[in-house]
């Protein structure tokens, strides 16, 4: 599969919320898209992003943004990483990482010289029709929002 770029249209997606609702990418029309996939709940990093985020999303609301946040953690991991850090946008449970991989994020990866599978940290800015209009994937997690805006200048 070739690499996503800004310009494509964005994979349709169906996966459930930390709450256990279905959402789609087809329900968001409309709305422009912050999706954003992190590798775990309650990392450091991770935590750093979302709190970013969570910080920023008034002002990414008023730009017309709404914040959808990818991981493979389950609905109860993304309840309580919700709860512990005062989240106040949705998290997907991508736990068979069916959006990952349409996104292109789920990757192998190594650490300690051990190679595995998983999430490579990536935000996809999606407009209203569902195309792509920016990819970030060098991620500052500690500004992550404010990097947002800046590219939205």
């Amino acid at each position: 599969m070739a690499k996503l770029q800004p310009g494509d249209m964005a994979p349709d997606f169906r996966s459930t919320t930390q709450d256990g609702e279905p959402l789609s990418l087809a329900d968001l029309r409309g709305q422009r898209v912050i999706l954003y996939f992190y590798p775990k709940d309650n990392t450091s990093g991770c935590t750093l992003e979302a709190k970013s985020l969570r910080d920023g999303k008034e002002e990414l609301a008023r730009r017309g943004f709404r914040i959808i946040g990818v991981s493979p953690d389950s609905e109860k991991s993304h309840r309580n990483f919700c709860a512990r850090h005062e989240l106040n946008f949705t998290l997907l449970a991508d736990t068979d990482h069916s959006v990952c991989e349409a996104y292109g994020v789920w990757a192998e990866k190594s650490m300690y010289g051990r190679k595995y599978m998983g999430v490579v940290r990536t935000t996809f800015l999606i407009d209203a029709e569902g195309r792509i209009e920016r990819i970030f994937d060098k991620v500052d997690t500690k500004n992550h929002y404010q990097q947002i805006l800046d590219a939205c200048e």
